[in-house]
């Protein structure tokens, strides 16, 4: 099967480009450099899904009149160190980033702050929201609930998101170990790198309409759903239907926003559902001072040494070795921050169109 050719472009001008899709729907210059920032950030650590490849779809959805470009973003509860913000229906990716500006600050005060967030829309990477934290030496931790398609263990109703979850803890010298992961047997931007790319999944992802195991990605938009973490009861769907479960209820619940079924899908196409029990998208972000447990320097002594442990443990196969949450996408950010960021042609010319479209100049 035939790989699918890509342009590598230079990240400055990625940047340039995504900053000004943005301001041409409104947003000003300081939150469109974040929001492009934030999917800039995802390409280069190689989260290719959740990167430019998405820019169409947000403004997608601000044609539909579910993204406001100028959100008057506010605490609406507050005690001590934990609050809620309201998003005011803007980007996610500049939501999400402001309120962790307020958490980090709170966690200078307190040793750690916790916020959940309704009324927003999707925040691109969860580990960018989570790493911010990694600045100030905290532990830093960000989630998000997201469009239903993952079905509760024993069903085949599409009741929860794949409802990312991230943790971000600093280390000496080492990169700090970041664990970035859906909730779900597999993101849902791995099955459209795969629909792109016209490659099988592997089984376990996902089930067609009538509940059957499937290897097709184009089966998840022809109505079936995906799995949570673990596939199956046997080995351990309940697990990851757990989780996904409370990312959503401290993400959706806790905060105001919508929960479960009725959060809004991400495709601008498709209807928001009626009744809905809140706003918008929801988040929960935090981080922990880790010089309330120990001292900062022998903390970042002991987590070099777990992390070299670790990586130094015995593989099953002398081909592979032992990686460490976060090692990938720190070599690779590494390499792109140099190299340029590839973008296949399908993504290529869908950002071409909407260059054309806005009337802006693109490297594409």
């Amino acid at each position: 099967m035939s790989q699918p050719e890509f342009k590598t472009i230079n990240t400055s001008d990625l940047r340039h480009f995504t900053e000004s899709v943005f301001k041409s729907i409104g947003c000003s210059e300081v939150d469109a450099k974040l929001a492009a920032d934030v999917l800039i950030k995802a390409d280069l650590r190689g989260i290719d899904s959740h990167g430019v490849a998405r820019l169409s779809g947000y403004i997608r959805l601000f044609e539909a009149g579910r993204i406001n470009p100028k959100p008057n973003i506010q605490v609406v509860r507050e005690k001590h160190s934990v609050f809620t913000m309201d998003g005011d229906a803007g980007l996610g990716l500049v939501v999400a980033p402001r309120t962790m500006e307020m958490v980090i600050e709170k966690t200078g005060q307190y040793g750690s702050s916790n916020a959940a967030i309704g009324n927003s829309n999707h925040f691109g990477i969860a580990a960018y929201h989570a790493m911010m934290a990694l600045e100030y030496g905290y532990i830093g931790m960000a989630m998000t609930n997201a469009s239903p398609l993952v079905a509760p263990t024993y069903s085949k109703e599409r009741m929860l998101g794949t409802n990312p979850i991230c943790y971000a803890i600093p280390a000496g010298e080492e990169p700090a170990f970041v664990v970035d992961m859906a909730s779900s047997a597999a993101a849902n931007g791995k099955l459209e790198i795969a629909e792109r790319k016209n490659k099988p999944v592997p089984f376990g992802w996902l089930e067609n309409k009538e509940g059957a195991p499937t290897d097709n990605p184009a089966d998840l938009k022809a109505g079936g759903h995906l799995l949570p973490l673990g596939s199956d009861f046997d080995h351990g769907s309940h697990k990851g239907y757990g989780l996904g479960a409370l990312v959503d209820i401290l993400s959706g619940v806790l905060s105001g926003a919508n929960y479960g079924p009725w959060v809004p899908p991400f495709v601008a196409f498709l209807p928001v559902m009626p009744d809905l029990p809140g706003k918008g998208l929801g988040h929960f972000l935090g981080a922990m001072d880790t010089d309330g447990f120990m001292d900062k320097e022998t903390f970042g002594k002991r987590m070099d040494h777990w992390i070299r442990r670790f990586k130094n443990a015995q593989a099953v196969d002398s081909d592979k070795k032992v990686i460490v949450h976060g090692e990938p996408e720190f070599e690779l950010y590494n390499h792109r921050i140099q190299s340029g960021i590839p973008i296949i042609d399908k993504v290529c010319t869908d950002l071409r169109l909407l260059a054309e479209k806005h009337q802006l100049e693109h490297p594409f």
